[in-house]
C-alpha cells in the first residue's frame, strides 16, 4: 500500500524560561492511503503536538521543530513556506480540534464558518459556498435551515458536528481527529464516531485518531501507535497490538481497563507518573515505572525492534523470554 504520510525522526521542543520541554523525540510513523491510525497515550505524551506539527501549527515561540521530516505525498511539509502550508491546511489536510467550544468563532454563524473554508480553497462564489455549506450541515445531521445560527445556539454534540463539517468540507486526503469525542456523553460519542467513519469511507480519507480510549481505536482504526513521553513505543495493526501486546507500557494500558468478566475490587493502574518532558531519564523513558527494567534500561534508550512483520516495539526485554526457554 502506498503511504500518504511518513514521519521520520520528528523532534519538537518548547523553549521558555530557560527550560527545554522535549515534547516529541525522534518520532517515526507511516500511514497508508485510506488507512486509519489510532495514536494512543496518556496526557502529555505528545500526541496533539505531533498533529500540530503535521498541520504546521506549532506556536513559535515557544515551540520549534528541531529536526526530522514530515513527508506528505512525497513532499516535506517542514520545508514549505507559509503560503504553501495555507493552501494545504484545510484542503488536503484537515484537523478536528479537541474542544468544539473554543474551535468555533462565537461571532460568526456556523454556516458562514463552513462556507469560509470552502471559499478559501475552492475559489467559488459566496452563493456556491453557501449551498455547499448547507449540504455539509445536512451531511453531518444538522438541518440546513440552521445555517444562520451562532455556536452558542448549539449543544456540545452539535458543535462537534459543525467542526467535523468544517474539517471535511473540502474533501481532505488526511484527517487528524484530536480526541473528537472527549467532551461528549456516550450516546453522542457513538453518533459522532459513526459519522466520522461513514464520511471517511465515502471520501477514502486517511485518518489519525488521537484518543485515550482503546475501545474506540478497536472500532475505528486499522493500525495503532502507542505513544509515551514523545516517542512511539509500540506500533502495529489491531490484531498485533491487542492480541500480541509486547511493550510493558501497552500491557499496563490494557491492564488498567475494567473487565466485566473479572471479579476484582480494584483496577491495576500503571504506578508512578509520566516523566517531566523537561527532565527526561537518560535511558528508557518508561524505565522508572516499568516492572521488568534492567541496568541497561537506565542508561540506554532502546531502538525499535520488529518482532513480527509490521509489529515494532521499543524495549530491551523483547525476545528475552525466548532466550531463556
Amino acid at each position: 500500500m502506498e503511504n500518504i504520510l511518513e514521519i521520520k525522526d520528528l523532534t519538537i521542543q518548547y523553549r521558555a524560561d530557560n527550560r527545554v520541554v522535549e515534547a516529541v523525540n525522534k518520532l517515526n510513523l507511516t500511514l497508508g492511503k485510506g488507512e486509519s491510525l489510532g495514536l494512543v497515550g496518556e496526557t502529555g505524551a505528545g500526541k496533539t503536538t505531533t498533529a500540530l506539527g503535521i498541520m504546521g501549527l506549532i506556536p513559535d515561540p515557544p515551540g520549534i521543530v528541531t529536526g526530522g521530516e514530515i513527508l506528505f505525498e512525497g513532499e516535506d511539509l517542514l520545508k514549505q513556506n507559509k503560503k504553501k502550508m495555507r493552501s494545504i491546511r484545510g484542503k488536503k489536510i484537515s484537523m478536528i480540534f479537541q474542544d468544539p467550544m473554543t474551535s468555533l468563532n462565537p461571532v460568526m454563524t456556523v454556516g458562514s464558518q463552513i462556507a469560509e473554508s470552502i471559499r478559501i480553497h475552492e475559489k467559488c462564489s459566496k452563493a456556491d459556498a453557501a449551498v455547499k455549506a448547507v449540504r455539509m450541515l445536512e451531511l453531518v445531521g444538522i438541518p440546513g435551515e440552521r445555517y444562520g445560527e451562532y455556536p452558542h445556539q448549539f449543544s456540545g454534540g452539535m458543535k462537534q458536528r459543525v467542526v467535523i463539517a468544517i474539517a471535511l468540507s473540502c474533501n481532505p486526503e488526511l484527517l487528524l481527529a484530536d480526541e473528537p469525542t472527549t467532551a461528549l456523553d456516550v450516546t453522542i460519542q457513538a453518533q459522532v464516531l459513526d459519522l466520522i467513519v461513514k464520511l471517511k469511507k465515502e471520501n477514502q480519507t486517511s485518518m489519525i485518531l488521537i484518543t485515550h480510549d482503546l475501545g474506540i481505536v478497536a472500532e475505528v482504526c486499522d493500525k495503532v501507535a502507542i505513544m509515551y513521553a514523545g516517542e512511539i513505543v509500540e506500533y502495529g495493526n489491531l490484531e498485533q497490538i491487542y492480541n500480541h501486546t509486547c511493550h510493558p507500557y501497552t500491557k499496563g494500558l490494557f491492564g488498567s481497563i475494567p473487565d466485566l468478566d473479572s471479579h476484582v475490587k480494584r483496577l491495576n493502574p500503571i504506578p508512578g507518573l509520566m516523566p517531566d518532558p523537561a527532565d527526561l531519564p537518560a535511558g528508557c523513558s518508561f524505565c522508572p515505572r516499568c516492572a521488568c527494567t534492567c541496568s541497561r534500561c537506565q542508561s540506554e534508550n532502546p531502538d525499535m525492534t520488529e518482532v513480527e512483520p509490521g509489529h515494532f516495539v521499543k524495549c530491551f526485554q523483547i525476545g528475552k523470554e525466548e532466550e531463556h526457554v
